[in-house]
């Protein structure tokens, strides 16, 4: 049988959204979305699409984990030698896509990206589980290894050493995402979609708009 993705189609129609339905502030929006995404028991809530920009121009996106929403900020962590680490040490400009297919919803973030201090990252580091915390120093994130085993010993070396307290490798932490443009999307019928965007004011503030779906 083939396949024609041209057929693949959702009717999109559980709700409606404006810019008059929207909090002033787009990051305690977002807060109300992803609560209702959590309570709707969406896959994977907050799963997030990163994408940076290397050095050499070219963009890249992964898959991570929303870890905390603070002070207007965005946190996750990860490895800073990874490729997303080493882009976003040339460039701290990304974008975020948050998808729940279940609720017709995305959002899209766009802003900064600094490094959170290093008690904050401590502070988080501890509360992971025991293997994650190995991991952390197991993996040498994005580089290149000859078999699986190599992490399997790895972590089993660093276990030994550290056998009941594992401190935070000094090449992992969390980055804060200071937005300056969000957008939340709607899907509705005939893909006349509701798009509200919030776009940050040279003078602080937002201004926000619709957008064609």
């Amino acid at each position: 049988m083939t396949l024609n993705l041209a057929d693949i189609r959702l009717e999109y129609s559980k709700k409606e959204l404006s810019p008059e339905d929207c909090l002033p502030d787009p990051v305690a929006q977002f807060e109300i979305w992803l609560n209702e995404a959590i309570s709707a028991q969406v896959h994977e809530p907050t799963a997030m699409n990163l994408a940076a920009v290397g050095a050499d121009g070219r963009p890249s996106s992964r898959i991570v984990l929303l870890k905390g929403v603070e002070e207007g900020q965005l946190l996750f962590y990860t490895n800073y030698l990874s490729r997303k680490g080493q882009a976003l040490d040339a460039n701290p400009y990304v974008a975020i896509t948050f998808f729940w297919p279940e609720l017709e919803r995305q959002v899209r973030i766009e802003g900064k990206a600094c490094r959170v201090a290093p008690e904050v990252s401590d502070a988080y580091f501890a509360s992971r589980p025991y293997t994650s915390r190995l991991g952390a120093w197991a993996s040498e994130q994005s580089s290149e290894i000859s078999s699986k085993a190599v992490l399997v010993t790895r972590a089993a070396m660093y276990g030994a050493r550290h056998p009941i307290n594992v401190p935070r490798p000094p090449h992992w932490g969390g980055y804060a995402v200071v937005p300056d443009r969000v957008e939340f999307w709607q899907g509705r019928p005939s893909r006349l979609h509701d798009r509200v965007q919030y776009a940050l004011r040279e003078n602080g503030g937002w201004l926000l708009s619709r957008l064609a779906p």
